[in-house]
């Protein structure tokens, strides 16, 4: 018989992973990164120019080695590429639980409008 162990959803808990909430933010940011520079066809080096990264340092992230990069440049490389970033907090929880971090995608906003000055 095999025996299988049920996953908790982020792979990085489930191997004992100590900071595995941000690991998982983390992976799910660079992923959608790599996606939008698969999908506009860019080199590496176009995407790094673009983001503000080196190279090394981008093709890094983008195999899953973004210790060395913060949430806060990846939203920015977000940002760079034309997505916008949305930081909401949800209200007090009824129990002492501790609060979760989860990322998002939407295909358009609904509250995505242009200003008068286009921007």
């Amino acid at each position: 018989m095999i025996e299988f162990e049920e996953s908790t959803g982020n792979v990085y808990a489930d191997i004992g992973q100590k900071d595995a909430a941000e690991m998982l933010v983390k992976a799910q940011l660079a992923t959608k990164i790599g996606e939008i520079i698969k999908t506009r066809k860019w080199t590496q080096q176009e995407a790094s120019d673009v983001l503000g990264l080196s190279q090394p340092k981008l093709s890094k992230m983008l195999r899953g080695q973004f210790r060395g990069i913060s949430e806060a440049k990846m939203l920015d490389c977000l940002a760079c590429l034309g997505r916008d970033v949305q930081i909401v907090v949800g209200p007090a929880r009824r129990s002492v639980a501790v609060g979760r971090v989860a990322v998002v995608f939407a295909a358009r906003s609904p509250q995505h409008r242009r200003s008068p000055q286009g921007l």
